[in-house]
């Protein structure tokens, strides 16, 4: 072996170090960069926009995270903690429980935090509550809450400041992909330009679909307790309303997960009650019609994107919770589009031992349209600049 062969052996057994070490730290904050390339991919299309009309990718990187990725996180984490505290309060034992344990700790807020902003502010806890609460006993809940309270912040923190850099750099970075694989003609980068086309339309069009839904649940639940007879009504509007909305992005399942549970609670209070069951099932009606066939017919259809099956993404969002936890929403279907891109150009090619192709010639329907791909790599339109001749 001579001199340049063992150096190039010793610079791979650097990167592949290299590559270790970044896998098990990645592998430690995979929650971190899922949420991240969640809020990377969601609002892109709306920093492009932004972007035409300040001339700046960092100013239209930093209004758009502070304008839609900033609140979007705050209800999420707000709603999230709301509806798992009424859960894990409801059922302390069985699958429920061992399903909600996965979300963390969230036990550690105070019983007497209130249900909403309002509540807070128009009976704030007196004096003798809050001394309670920091002494004795409660000191350990203390420090829970503050451990989870910042935990919460500092992912929150930290996955809008990886999403402000990818939009304010992923030129730069598109640049110095198709600089590594060789060119945008090759099948690296004509795979990863799939995969950042599939993600783009997931996560772009969950976002549009859950904030609509999102306000049409709030605006049905509040409805329901104006004209809701006295002893009726719907708890944590807002909560539930958001929760609505993120169930909404489940195919076929839309928000039944969530409204359904509101209907038997509220026809259970009418039996206790002994009136009201005549209002509970004009509920049902109009839930079916507002949350569960308006999203499918109409809402879902124009704003979410069509590049995956739908029954591919109803099994992303379903096992990626029970998997891995809260972060499993996000990483599942990138895993999944990861893998259905690799099918559709790599792997055909590796099996029939033939030079591999930059082409989606297999399962045209699950991914990234093949057209598409050849046009943006053609026209250089993913912002790295023209395809070489």
């Amino acid at each position: 072996m001579n001199a340049l062969s063992r150096n190039r052996l010793g610079w791979w057994g650097y990167v592949a170090a290299l590559t270790v070490i970044v896998v098990v730290i990645g592998h430690r904050f995979v929650g971190l960069l899922a949420l991240g390339l969640f809020g990377y991919y969601a609002t892109r299309p709306i920093s492009d926009r932004v972007g035409e009309l300040v001339e700046s990718d960092g100013l239209a990187a930093a209004l758009t995270v502070l304008t839609v990725l900033v609140p979007v996180f705050l209800v999420a984490t707000y709603a999230g903690l709301q509806l798992l505290q009424q859960v894990r309060r409801r059922f302390d034992r069985g699958v429920v429980a061992m399903l909600t344990n996965r979300f963390g700790n969230v036990d550690a807020v105070p019983a007497w935090l209130p249900s909403s902003p309002e509540r807070l502010l128009a009976n704030p806890p007196s004096l003798a509550q809050v001394t309670e609460f920091l002494s004795g006993s409660r000191l350990e809940q203390v420090l829970g809450l503050l451990g989870t309270v910042f935990d919460g912040l500092l992912l929150v923190g930290l996955a809008t400041t990886l999403a402000y850099a990818l939009l304010r750099y992923d030129d730069a970075l598109a640049g110095v992909f198709a600089a590594l694989v060789g060119g945008q003609e090759t099948t690296a980068y004509t795979y990863a330009l799939a995969v950042d086309d599939d993600l783009e339309a997931i996560f772009y069009g969950n976002l549009l679909f859950v904030l609509a839904m999102a306000a049409i649940a709030t605006a049905a639940y509040a409805a329901t307790n104006a004209f809701a007879p006295p002893g009726l009504g719907v708890p944590l509007v807002l909560p539930l309303g958001f929760l609505t909305g993120i169930a909404s992005l489940i195919p076929i399942i839309v928000g039944k997960v969530i409204y359904l549970p509101v209907v038997a609670y509220l026809g259970l209070s009418a039996l206790e009650s002994g009136r009201g069951l005549g209002f509970v099932a004009g509920v049902l009606v109009a839930y079916v019609l507002v949350l569960d066939i308006l999203p499918q017919t109409f809402l879902q259809p124009y704003v979410t994107g069509h590049h995956l099956n739908t029954i591919v993404l109803l099994f992303a969002y379903i096992l990626g919770p029970i998997f891995f936890g809260w972060y499993g929403f996000f990483l599942m279907p990138i895993v999944f589009v990861l893998v259905i891109e690799a099918v559709r150009i790599v792997l055909p090619e590796l099996l029939h031992g033939e030079s591999i192709d930059p082409a989606a010639d297999v399962a045209t329907q699950l991914g990234a349209p093949a057209e598409d791909l050849h046009e943006e790599t053609t026209d250089g339109e993913d912002g790295s600049g023209p395809a070489p001749d």
